[in-house]
């Protein structure tokens, strides 16, 4: 692993002088001493896709030196997209439907969503009060 970068192949000690980076934007970091300007794997296919149009993830990973496993997480991860019109898209990672990006199609996500609506109960949202009942309730308590 290069000491200059972390876990997630982002910069984090500048290569002139060592000092530690400060991030700017979209995957820019600029040294606070010396002014030098590294860019993330992020930032780098940014740039190429600005400059050349959509293209694919082998041809990015050749340009940017960006791993094709890499373009897929930033894509399954929504930071970037396939453009419509395209020959290729990711699949869905339920069904197998074609999808631009994410993990997964918009009805497998409504689906799981409906899933999960009994199974999570938010302590933030409170219960609207039975005008009819008037006696004090406690948890854990059975009723006689």
């Amino acid at each position: 692993m290069n000491f200059n970068l972390n876990k997630l192949g982002k910069p984090t000690h500048c290569k002139k002088c060592g000092a530690d980076y400060i991030y700017i934007s979209l995957g820019v970091y600029e040294c606070p001493k010396c002014g030098f300007v590294e860019k993330d794997d992020y930032a780098k296919v940014r740039e190429y896709i600005e400059e050349n149009g959509a293209s694919s993830a082998v041809m990015i990973s050749s340009a940017t030196g960006v791993s094709v496993s890499d373009i897929n997480a930033m894509l399954r991860e929504g930071r970037l997209e396939i453009p419509n019109g395209s020959e290729v898209f990711i699949r869905c990672e339920t069904c197998g439907a074609e999808i631009r990006f994410g993990r997964l199609c918009p009805s497998c996500a409504a689906k799981l969503s409906s899933d999960f609506k009994g199974a999570y109960v938010n302590p933030a949202v409170g219960e609207t009060p039975n005008k009819k009942e008037n006696k004090m309730r406690f948890l854990g308590r059975d009723k006689k």
